[in-house]
């Protein structure tokens, strides 16, 4: 397959309003793409729609404000897209909630909320668009999972599950898509600067003190800047890669769970402890409540 082209095609964004989502917006518009942009928070979204507009006046940015987490307004948006946009060069899937706490702290409500935004919008919006893509020659599909659809570490059993969902739901259709000229990546983003910690809910069983405890530790790994995660999306796109793993904390995770598949959770107990070491450092070998990564704002 020939290399990604961006310039003088449609580019669809999910969870546009900041974080990794605002960066693959800027980067697109930067790469001659014209854009549609969906999120849930208006005022965020409409300020990164015209900062795009001021610095790219010759790109069109189209926004979308719709909650993913519900299903009649994800496809009525669908339907939207579908009608104004019929050719559609790429769609990035990037938009993510949190949910904090082990799966005996959170109610099946809480859990059914991770999974409909992270997964269920993913595959909806999917379904929807994919004869748009697949009438555009070269058109591309990007699935953003999390180095948790590598690892599902302890507190992470809605996360854990939505994104190992995304992966495979993405992998099996980079296989059936390869006869219809349509690229696929799935990326595993690994510690990203974005607010999908600061966001995510707390499980209703879930202590308080117990999860800013967690929230703060995982605060502290939170080192890649969003406009650097994008950048290694983009140049994934333009190469065709399958996967791309973004950051030490996707990579080495991703190798931890293939050497010892069943044993990497006692490694990285105790690597996370030493990395958080501090005032707090009796707390940093607890189970983490909130993600270490941030695919992007809530959809």
């Amino acid at each position: 397959m020939r290399r990604f082209d961006f310039a003088a095609g449609t580019a669809v964004v999910t969870g546009a309003a900041g974080g990794i989502g605002a960066a693959l917006a800027d980067g697109l518009a930067r790469r001659g793409a014209d854009l549609v942009l969906l999120d849930r928070d208006a005022d965020r979204l409409a300020a990164v729609a015209a900062a795009l507009r001021a610095a790219h006046p010759g790109r069109r940015v189209d926004t979308v404000v719709v909650d993913l987490a519900d299903a009649a307004a994800t496809a009525r948006a669908a339907e939207e897209l579908r009608r104004r946009h019929p050719r559609l060069r790429l769609l990035v899937n990037n938009a993510g909630v949190a949910l904090g706490g082990r799966f005996d702290q959170v109610t099946l409500d809480e859990f059914g909320w991770v999974v409909d935004v992270n997964f269920r919008a993913v595959v909806q919006l999917t379904h929807a668009l994919l004869p748009a893509l697949k009438a555009e020659p070269g058109a591309h599909l990007v699935n953003v999972s999390s180095l948790f659809g590598l690892i599902a570490p302890a507190g992470q059993a809605a996360y854990s599950a939505s994104k190992f969902a995304v992966r495979g739901f993405t992998e099996a259709l980079r296989h059936e898509l390869a006869g219809d000229g349509v690229g696929v990546t799935c990326v595993h983003p690994g510690g990203v600067r974005t607010r999908i910690a600061a966001d995510a809910r707390v499980g209703s069983g879930v202590p308080v003190q117990e999860y800013e405890a967690a929230r703060r530790r995982f605060e502290r790994l939170l080192s890649i800047d969003p406009a650097t995660a994008a950048e290694a999306i983009l140049r994934g796109v333009r190469r065709r890669r399958g996967r791309v793993l973004i950051g030490w904390s996707a990579r080495l995770p991703d190798l931890l769970a293939r050497l010892a598949p069943a044993g990497y959770g006692r490694v990285l107990a105790l690597a996370v402890g030493r990395r958080t070491a501090g005032p707090q450092a009796s707390e940093a070998t607890a189970p983490a409540s909130v993600p270490a990564d941030g695919p992007g704002e809530p959809g």
